[in-house]
């Protein structure tokens, strides 16, 4: 299994040093990492910048594997959408990105009784569409469990059988599913079948049955209180839900993403360290 890191991870990095993207990618070289994850291009000209960081990452030596960019399947104007995801597509092709993960929705429409088997049902279209413009380039898409309506894995597993695309699959995080207080371990076992690539995450957790603690950020459906941490820190089965993948027969890409407040370096060594020596 190859080991990558998303740009997303970089976060505090950025801020405390005034890295640009390409001094990113430089870090993530130096770090040992297998390849980068980029998240939404910035700026105006995202073709000519896809295609000068994928000849500086040829350069360094690190691979391009995934993008990930936001969508909404559920928006006013569809059709517009539609169009700037086959854009974000296009950026993802000219990266050289084999996988390009989109989300579907922010919120549910505000109509009586529209629930998430409806939504699924008019984003399922638009969602297959965008896959197969994808196929055309080599490039697999995928959404992710997060945003807390399609962080459930019974609805990503509905999600997935709706939109019935072998180009379609699940970008699995397996720290995601605490947002909807389930097991990761319970929810990888789900994700297992549709897998094309997984983040590895950790979280520390605390109940609801106390005011929430300093450091934490998110809620969880179920009330309780969870922050990011270094991978192997928290509470997150990791080890488990690899050993979940592997049994399914997945031996793909692993990419970290960090979002807690430690040291960044420092996170994303230990982090990398602790996957090599489970994986």
């Amino acid at each position: 299994m190859k080991i990558g890191v998303s740009t997303y991870s970089f976060n505090s990095y950025v801020k405390a040093t005034g890295a640009d993207i390409f001094a990113v990618c430089d870090k993530a070289k130096e770090l040992g990492f297998d390849y980068i994850e980029f998240v939404a291009l910035p700026g105006n000209d995202q073709i000519n910048l896809a295609k000068s960081l994928k000849q500086h990452c040829a350069d360094i030596g690190l691979e391009i594997y995934s993008y990930v960019v936001g969508a909404n399947f559920l928006a006013d104007d569809i059709l517009e959408e539609v169009k700037k995801v086959k854009f974000q597509i296009d950026v993802a092709k000219n990266l050289g990105a084999k996988v390009f993960r989109h989300d579907v929705c922010y919120a549910l429409k505000k109509e009586p009784f529209y629930d998430y088997k409806k939504a699924i049902v008019d984003m399922t279209p638009y969602i297959k569409e965008v896959s197969l413009y994808a196929k055309n380039y080599g490039i697999k898409t995928c959404t992710e469990n997060h945003g807390f309506i399609f962080q459930a894995p019974n609805r990503m597993e509905e999600l997935i059988l709706s939109v019935n695309e072998d180009n379609y699959g699940w970008l699995l995080d397996i720290g995601n599913f605490l947002c909807d207080d389930v097991l990761p371990e319970y929810g990888s076992k789900i994700a297992s079948k549709y897998t094309c690539l997984m983040h590895a995450k950790d979280f520390l957790f605390k109940s609801g049955d106390a005011p929430m603690p300093n450091g934490y950020s998110i809620t969880t459906n179920g009330g309780n209180y969870i922050r990011g941490t270094v991978i192997g820190h928290g509470v997150v089965p990791v080890f488990k839900c690899i050993n979940i993948l592997k049994k399914a027969g997945y031996d793909g890409c692993i990419t970290i993403e960090f979002e807690g407040p430690e040291d960044n370096i420092y996170a994303l060594e230990n982090s990398l360290k602790y996957l090599k020596n489970i994986i």
